[in-house]
């Protein structure tokens, strides 16, 4: 190729498609323009694109502009629910000092490091807030086939095909080098985040502004209200059909689904449909970053020690997370109330879910079924004390 007077070879490749590193050509014709169109922007223009994004303030850039509002939105929001649990957080802390976790009455007098690490856990709990949580960018190589401007630094994108980034929750455009200055601030939005299944809770949750997901909510709502007796809830399955309905609907119109008796008559079908969701999440509820947290909680010698650990590592969940596992647990605690008519029990529960709720982050299944037990013994525990775990 000769540019300026000057010949400049490249190693070009081929599978179908003409590609030069990560771009991708039908034809020859479409990688000598947008080679040329690079070659004039990096002799022209290269001390600009240097300095572009270093010298671009976020706070002026067309995207926090433009989302200013919602997330004044979100700040207002949680200040007032700081204004509402302020007596609840000074009660908690009373009794986090008298050994919340000790009511039974036969649980030994914890170690003093036991109780350190409780406090820094609590205080932890008390910053989780899921509107105001910070979210990083997800961001994917855009070709644009319309002109595009830099949402970080206002510049135009420049070049036939990949362009930029854009981010797959959000929708921000912009150059590779300003995407990597943007901080973590993504507000997922409905235009981008189009489905219910497979979307991860963080994400889900900003961008519906609910501190869990409705799928959540609505099934266990559905299954309190006319399904707590059914012997073998959550052991036995809907069908698949139902299933796939549901699943279908949810993604389409969301919180609009019908899955009253009057559509589906079979509560397991629901019971079903939320075990699906869960099991569907890219992250589970207990997260990867915390997984080993959690089995070596599970391996401590006594039960309040367990406990204590336990606690610890549920407040370093993030609050999509902390807030999903929180209800999830009160609800399976009120499926063992009737555990005498649903053959139900913590146990059999912790069977259940465990594997969906606490995903090994180890590919090899051989390290997962290692842990099986552990798994078993959190989720069990997770149920059975659940007023004491999720004390905030």
């Amino acid at each position: 190729m000769r540019f300026n007077s000057t010949t400049k070879n490249y190693r070009l490749f081929y599978d179908g498609h003409h590609y030069v590193g990560d771009k991708r050509f039908d034809t020859l014709y479409d990688l000598v323009a947008d080679g040329f169109i690079t070659l004039y922007m990096d002799t022209y223009a290269s001390d600009y694109i240097a300095t572009m994004a270093a010298e671009s303030d976020y706070q002026e850039s067309p995207y926090f502009k433009l989302n200013r509002d919602k997330r004044q939105e979100s700040i207002n929001s949680a200040q007032s629910t700081k204004s509402d649990e302020a007596a609840k957080k000074s009660l908690a802390a009373s009794e986090s000092a008298e050994g919340a976790l000790n009511t039974s009455g036969d649980y030994e007098t914890p170690h003093p490091d036991v109780v350190r690490s409780l406090q820094d856990a609590l205080k932890r709990q008390q910053t989780l807030e899921v509107y105001t949580y910070e979210k990083p960018h997800v961001f994917n190589v855009q070709t644009f086939r319309t002109p595009h401007w830099c949402d970080f630094c206002g510049n135009y994108l420049w070049g036939l095909i990949a362009q930029g980034v854009r981010c797959r929750d959000c929708g921000f455009n912009g150059h590779r080098k300003c995407s990597e200055k943007v901080p973590e601030d993504c507000l997922p939005n409905t235009k981008y985040v189009q489905r219910m299944f497979g979307i991860d809770l963080t994400t889900l949750v900003k961008a519906h502004s609910r501190p869990r997901p409705i799928v959540i909510d609505m099934c266990i709502n559905e299954i309190e209200k006319r399904g707590l007796e059914a012997e073998g809830l959550y052991r036995l399955s809907g069908f698949a059909n139902e299933i796939e309905a549901i699943k279908t609907s949810f993604d389409t119109i969301g919180d609009q689904t019908d899955i009253s008796s009057n559509a589906y008559v079979d509560v397991n079908t629901i019971c079903s449909v939320l075990k699906l969701f869960l099991r569907l999440l890219p992250i589970p509820v207990i997260t990867f970053n915390t997984y080993t947290s959690f089995i070596e909680a599970a391996k401590k010698e006594t039960t309040v020690e367990r406990l204590y650990s336990l606690q610890d590592c549920i407040s370093q969940l993030p609050p999509a997370h902390y807030q999903t596992l929180k209800y999830m647990m009160r609800h399976l605690h009120r499926v063992t109330w009737y555990s005498h008519k649903n053959l139900m029990t913590a146990k059999n529960l912790a069977t259940i879910f465990w594997p969906t709720l606490l995903r090994s982050p180890e590919v090899n299944p051989l390290a997962t079924l290692q842990n099986s037990k552990w798994g078993h013994v959190i989720v069990e525990l997770l149920i059975d004390k659940q007023v004491e775990l999720f004390q905030k």
